[in-house]
């Protein structure tokens, strides 16, 4: 399957919308006796809660990622590989920039600590800086899931994700009844698996889409621009009844303060708000690629594609730098929070917030290229197996706990340096790049799931650098030429062809 551009939009799209969002919420304030704090937006100006629904955009992440991975793992399961080879290969992908990212602020607070700075500032700067790590752990986890998933997926296609789906509707219900102070560890519990639940359904929509249930084809394209309506109208509608009459807040993002939140865990007016956003890109699907034909524009998308793992972990550093130049330094205005003066100052912060990413993400580029380098010399084989494999598992879920602290409590908890968490991360990355030597054979290190990633809408600059990297593109050419005929099989038997047989 050629590269979709569909996707690689939807994904930089959203990772502008990331980045714009968190920069617009973003707002400084210089005290007399020159602290700085950064109120809550959200919180102090009730009605910017509606503008998240157009600035969370999380859904079209996992959906793109979804149709990227049904692709990928479909051939790398076509050409011999195993699961453990697969998720270890999507695994480093992610965690190699991650890693050096987490390791680089966590340096800064550890020297910032030493030098006796105000722990509650460094709480806060810590917290920035990892503000946006929520998504990694889920992102995997699903990754890790995605031959199991794939495989129910072959077997039940959309009944898959309605099924998840209807159990996230019920978790998220449960959550939602009573108040806080009557929800146990159990609830919490159990309420914490609509991480997996409510991503996962658009996750799982991706691979559908994918494999043409939700268009495509000619034979699919009318019923699945019904279901696309379907799920915009009936996803919107849904929302509105949860969060009028219902009992979530109207917010996407989580406010202090609120006793319920729609991403802590993901509730079920997420769910509601998600599916409606699914359908709405299926449903604009054939007018942006009409738009895509165009050569600047696919540019600019292959531009943002390509950088979106740098503007993903470090948009937020822009902030620091300026708060020190103009804040620190008493030079930026400052009319009322929130005030009309303030609003119309949010324009000049976007433009000089963007001028300063520019100049980080080129000082940044001999680092991407090096892990570029790193990534094809240390990333699993396509067909580990054995002890190999549970080293990869052991390493990922190690990974995993550590971003996940990462995510819930900053890279400087209560102005301390987070030192188990910094160990499991390391301990993480050691287990799952050292454990892997590469060999000639072609059975690790070098596969055809890396370049077929890339064809398929998948890791961005470090897959794409990567792919230019060593020996790694030759041998998956040769690997997916192997593979095609027993791949043109399984297309043949894909759910939306058997759905169209019926």
């Amino acid at each position: 399957m050629s590269r979709d551009r569909y996707v690689d939009f939807l994904r930089a799209w959203a990772i502008l919308l990331v980045v714009l969002g968190h920069w617009l919420i973003t707002g400084l304030i210089r005290h007399p006796d020159g602290e700085i704090t950064a109120p809550e937006l959200l919180a102090t100006v009730p009605w910017t809660q509606w503008l998240t629904l157009g600035f969370q955009i999380m859904p079209l992440f996992f959906l793109a990622g979804g149709h990227a991975a049904a692709g990928s793992w479909a051939r790398a399961r076509a050409a011999g590989g195993s699961a453990a080879g697969w998720v270890g290969q999507r695994a480093v992908r992610l965690l190699l920039p991650t890693a050096v990212y987490s390791g680089l602020v966590l340096l800064a607070v550890g020297v910032c600590s030493a030098l006796g700075v105000d722990r509650v500032t460094l709480a806060l700067v810590g917290w920035a800086m990892a503000m946006q790590f929520w998504f990694l752990p889920v992102y995997l986890l699903l990754s890790a899931l995605t031959p199991v998933l794939y495989l129910l997926h072959e077997r039940w296609g959309l009944r898959v994700p309605v099924g998840m789906g209807v159990v996230g509707l019920g978790v998220g219900m449960l959550v939602a009844a009573g108040d806080a102070s009557s929800r146990g560890s159990a609830v919490e519990a159990i309420g914490a698996l609509n991480y997996l639940l409510v991503w996962g359904v658009v996750y799982q929509l991706g691979l559908c889409w994918r494999d043409g249930l939700l268009g495509g084809d000619e034979g699919t394209a009318p019923r699945a621009r019904g279901r696309a309506v379907a799920m915009a109208v009936g996803g919107g509608a849904g929302f509105a009844l949860l969060v009028g009459p219902g009992p979530f807040p109207v917010s996407l993002i989580l406010v202090t303060g609120e006793e319920l939140s729609n991403t802590n865990p993901p509730s079920a007016a997420m769910l509601a708000w998600s599916s409606a956003q699914v359908g709405v890109a299926l449903l604009i699907a054939p007018v942006v690629r009409r738009v895509l034909e165009r050569a600047r524009v696919r540019r600019a998308v292959r531009v943002l594609g390509a950088g979106s793992m740098a503007l993903y972990l470090w948009h937020m550093l822009p902030v620091l730098i300026v708060a020190a130049a103009f804040y620190l330094t008493g030079l930026a205005p400052e009319p009322r929070y929130g005030s009309t003066g303030w609003w119309a100052l949010r324009v000049p912060w976007l433009l000089v917030l963007g001028v300063v990413l520019v100049g980080v993400l080129r000082a940044l580029r001999p680092v991407e290229r090096a892990l570029a380098s790193v990534e094809v010399r240390v990333r699993p084989g396509a067909g580990i197996r054995g002890a190999a494999a549970w080293r990869m598992w052991a390493g990922l879920g190690v990974s995993v706990w550590a971003l996940t602290y990462f995510a819930g409590h900053g890279f400087a908890y209560g102005g301390e340096f987070p030192v188990w968490p910094a160990v499991g991360l390391a301990l993480g990355m050691v287990t799952l790049c050292a454990a892997f030597p590469r060999r000639d054979d072609g059975s690790e290190g070098s596969d055809g799931s890396k370049g077929s990633d890339a064809d398929d809408n998948e890791g961005g600059a470090w897959a794409q650098r990567s792919g230019r990297s060593g020996q790694a593109q030759p041998s998956g050419r040769a690997r997916r030429g192997r593979g095609a005929p027993e791949e043109a099989a399984r297309l043949g038997r894909s759910p939306a062809d058997r759905e169209t047989r019926s």
